[in-house]
């Protein structure tokens, strides 16, 4: 009875052997793959973080690194009053202004924050949202 475990470890290799056959590509493979698409959480219109204005880019990347941020407000808790992104508890969202050129003050331009990740970005003072896609 000893061929019984062999025939099955046998399987077992043989089975293992085609997954990994089929499941593994080479690197050259890998290259030609179209990149991950990223896939929107909500059913506001979305934009690329390379496709949003720079200094909404170097917002992005303030936050990134955890400031130092240029205005006081940065980082306030945003209170979502308008109702137009998902619906969270109070302190999910925190506000960070996008500088405006020629704009004396902090402008009408942010990027809004959630603790699960999701980035929007407004630039009419939250008339509107943009989900960020990265």
């Amino acid at each position: 009875m000893l061929h019984r475990p062999l025939l099955r470890l046998a399987l077992a290799l043989l089975a293992l052997l085609g997954l990994l056959s089929t499941g593994c590509s080479s690197g050259s493979d890998a290259l030609n793959r179209a990149p991950t698409k990223v896939v929107a959480r909500t059913a506001l219109p979305t934009v690329r973080v390379a496709d949003l204005p720079p200094e909404a880019r170097e917002t992005l990347r303030l936050i990134d690194r955890g400031g130092p941020f240029p205005y006081e407000k940065d980082g306030a808790v945003f209170g979502n009053f308008e109702g137009i992104l998902p619906k969270q508890g109070r302190g999910h969202y925190r506000e960070y202004t996008v500088r405006t050129p020629g704009e004396r003050d902090r402008g009408a331009r942010r990027i809004v924050t959630g603790q699960s990740g999701e980035i929007y970005y407004t630039d009419d003072h939250y008339a509107t949202f943009t989900e960020v896609l990265r």
